[in-house]
């Protein structure tokens, strides 16, 4: 199986149990990571429907094999990804995913159906 990436929507989903959830198979996730700002993300979404700091970061963390911290190429990935989807509305946290994909050459999840529009030389699969 190839890598996998999951943005803070994808995150959500499955811990939320949203639709498209199920997409993410066991075989997915075993193989997923993600972006410390995507976790940044997740964990503040948690807190605001009432999650304690800990409880949100176990959930936010869970779906994922590995954590990964924004590095100094993959912050110039995502600062240069604004140009090109500036149109689609995409947040930092969105290219920080992308920019964890390309660089590790992994196929993007997302639950966000604007990415259908991403052309940023990697995969990316909507999960609903």
């Amino acid at each position: 199986m190839n890598p996998v990436v999951l943005d803070a929507s994808a995150i959500l989903s499955v811990i939320l149990r949203e639709p498209g959830y199920e997409k993410l198979t066991p075989e997915i996730l075993s193989e997923a990571k993600a972006s410390t700002v995507n976790l940044a993300e997740v964990q503040h979404q948690l807190r605001t429907r009432g999650w304690s700091s800990d409880e949100a970061w176990e959930d936010a963390t869970s779906p994922v094999q590995e954590v990964v911290p924004l590095s100094a190429e993959q912050a110039k990935i995502a600062g240069d990804l604004a140009l090109t989807t500036r149109t689609l509305g995409l947040s930092l946290g969105d290219r920080a995913c992308l920019a964890l994909a390309i660089s590790s050459g992994a196929t993007a999840y997302t639950a966000d159906r604007a990415w259908k529009k991403v052309n940023a030389g990697v995969r990316v699969e909507v999960i609903r």
